[in-house]
C-alpha cells in the first residue's frame, strides 16, 4: 500500500459483489473483493465516492460488457517483480488468457512460474490488473481472491458467454 499522504476509498456494489476501491493523488491503488479495509494501515482513509466514482464508472461499463480496457491512472507498489509481473497481466487482451509459466516467460524469468502466481496472489488491484486471465498449465482455473466462480464469470463475460448477466 502506499506510504505517507491519503488514501481515499469507496465501496461500490457489483455483481460479483461488494468491492473496495482505494486511490492515492496518484491513482488507484485497491481493488479488492470485500469490504473491509485492510488492517495495519497508518495512512489515513477518507471514504470519497467523488474520488473513486471515475473508476467506478469503469467497472460498470466493463461488468456491461461496454468497456474492454481500464484508462485509470494506477499506483501500484510492490518488489520489482512484482511490478513487472502487473505490467505484464495489463497486457493480456481482454477476452483471452494466458497460463502462469507463459506469463513467467513475458516477465523474463521462465521458471518463475510459482513466483508469477504469487505476484498474482497479491495484485492489489484485481480485475483493473487482470490477473483473472492467468489459468493453469492444462486450461484449468486456479485460484482467485474473488473465488473461481467469479473468475469463471469474468472469463465468460469477457468471451460473450454472459451477456445480460452484467446489465445494470
Amino acid at each position: 500500500m502506499p506510504e505517507g499522504g491519503k488514501i481515499y476509498y469507496w465501496r461500490v456494489q457489483s455483481v460479483v459483489g461488494t468491492l473496495l476501491l482505494a486511490a492515492t493523488e496518484k491513482g488507484l491503488c485497491r481493488l479488492q473483493f470485500g469490504a473491509q479495509l485492510p488492517a495495519g494501515q497508518t495512512e489515513p482513509w477518507i471514504e470519497s465516492r467523488e474520488r473513486l466514482q471515475p473508476c467506478e464508472e469503469q467497472l460498470k461499463a466493463y461488468f456491461r460488457g461496454d468497456l474492454r480496457e481500464f484508462t485509470l491512472p494506477l499506483d501500484l507498489r510492490g518488489t520489482p517483480f512484482q511490478l513487472r509481473c502487473w505490467e505484464v497481466l495489463r497486457r493480456i487482451p481482454y477476452g483471452r488468457t494466458c497460463s502462469y509459466a507463459e506469463l513467467a516467460e513475458q516477465v523474463g524469468s521462465p521458471r518463475a512460474f510459482r513466483a508469477v502466481g504469487q505476484a498474482n496472489h497479491n495484485n492489489p488491484v484485481a480485475i483493473v490488473v487482470p490477473c483473472h486471465r492467468v489459468i493453469g498449465a492444462n486450461g484449468t482455473l486456479t485460484g482467485y481472491g474473488g473465488g473461481l466462480n467469479v473468475k469463471q464469470a469474468l472469463l465468460q463475460l469477457e468471451a460473450g458467454q454472459l451477456p445480460n448477466l452484467f446489465s445494470p
